[in-house]
C-alpha cells in the first residue's frame, strides 16, 4: 500500500510501511504503464520506517472526479430527493455517464482530517464510494477508499446546483493509501459505511462493486476520452449505500468507510470562520 506523510521536511511517500526516496512523487508512479510499476518498486529502496501523519494519497496538484448515479440505490435516492426526478433515469439508462470535477489534490482530506457540511444545507450525507487510481495513459493501476461528502436538499432542488451540492471545503476524503491492483480485482468489492454519533452506531450499510450499472473500464474510458491527465487521475465510482432520508450528518459525527482493503475515518467538524 502506498501513503503520503507529513513529514518537517514535507510531505513524503512510503510503500508498505517504509519511505521511499524523498523525490518520490505519485505522479512519477503514474507516468508509467501498469506493467512497470512492479519493476520500478523492485528497484526503489525501502529501509527507514513511516511515520508522521497520514495525508491524503494523492499530491497537491492531482484532479480528483466523480461518477454519479452508477448504482440502482443511488438512482432511486435522487429520485426522491429531486424536484426533477426524471434527470436521474436518464442518467441511470443512457450511455454516457454523469462525470463531474470533484476536487483538487489540496483540498483533498485524508484518513482522521476533519470533513464539513454546509451551513445553508439541513440535508447532509456521506457517500462511500470507491476511488480508482488511473494513470496517464488511461489505465486502472489502484484504489482507496473515498468520502464525497453531499448536501442532497442543495442537488435535489436543481441538478445544476450539483457543485455548490458536492464542491466546498471539506467535502473530499480520500485513504487511508493507495492499494496497487489489478482492474480485474475490483469487479467484486466490498464497500462499507458506518457512522457513529456519540458512543452509538446511528447508520451502517454495505455493498460490492458487483451491483454497479457501469463497468469501471466503461467510466475511465468516457472520463479519458477527449481530456489528458499527464499526471494521472483519481475517479470516484459513485456510491450504492444512501441512508435514510430522516438522516442528516451532524457535528461531532464519525465516518468510517472501507473499500476492500482502504479504510478511511474522518470526523464532522465546524466549517472554518
Amino acid at each position: 500500500m502506498l501513503t503520503r506523510h507529513q513529514t518537517t521536511s514535507g510531505p513524503r511517500w512510503a510503500s508498505d510501511g517504509f519511505f521511499l526516496p524523498a523525490g518520490f512523487g505519485l505522479s512519477a508512479l503514474l507516468d508509467l504503464r501498469r506493467d512497470a510499476m512492479a519493476e520500478l518498486f523492485k528497484r526503489l529502496p525501502k529501509t527507514e520506517p513511516a511515520s508522521g501523519e497520514m495525508l491524503a494519497p494523492l499530491d497537491a496538484w492531482h484532479e480528483v472526479w466523480a461518477a454519479g448515479v452508477t448504482y440502482l440505490r443511488s438512482r432511486d435516492a435522487r429520485r426522491a430527493e429531486s424536484a426533477v426526478p426524471n434527470v436521474y433515469d436518464k442518467v441511470y439508462d443512457a450511455a454516457r455517464p454523469e462525470l463531474f470535477f470533484k476536487a483538487m489534490g489540496w483540498r483533498v482530506v485524508g484518513d482522521r482530517g476533519p470533513i464539513r457540511i454546509r451551513r445553508d444545507s439541513h440535508w447532509n450525507v456521506p457517500e462511500p464510494e470507491l476511488v480508482l487510481v488511473i494513470n496517464r495513459h488511461g489505465e486502472i493501476v489502484g484504489y482507496c477508499a473515498g468520502n464525497d461528502v453531499s448536501s442532497r436538499d442543495i442537488e435535489g432542488e436543481n441538478p445544476l446546483y450539483l457543485p455548490q451540492a458536492k464542491i466546498y471545503t471539506g467535502a473530499c476524503a480520500l485513504g487511508a493509501g493507495i492499494c496497487l491492483c489489478e482492474p480485474g480485482e475490483l469487479a467484486s468489492l466490498s464497500v462499507r459505511l458506518r457512522v457513529r454519533r456519540q458512543e452509538s452506531v446511528l447508520f451502517e450499510g454495505e455493498t460490492t462493486t458487483a451491483r454497479m450499472k457501469r463497468d469501471l473500464a466503461e467510466l475511465v474510458s468516457y472520463l479519458t476520452q477527449e481530456l489528458d491527465f499527464p499526471d494521472g487521475v483519481l475517479l470516484m465510482t459513485g456510491t450504492g449505500i444512501v441512508p435514510p432520508e430522516d438522516f442528516s450528518l451532524q457535528y461531532g459525527d464519525v465516518v468510517q468507510i472501507q473499500a476492500g482493503s482502504a479504510l478511511i475515518e474522518n470526523r464532522v467538524e465546524e466549517n472554518p470562520s
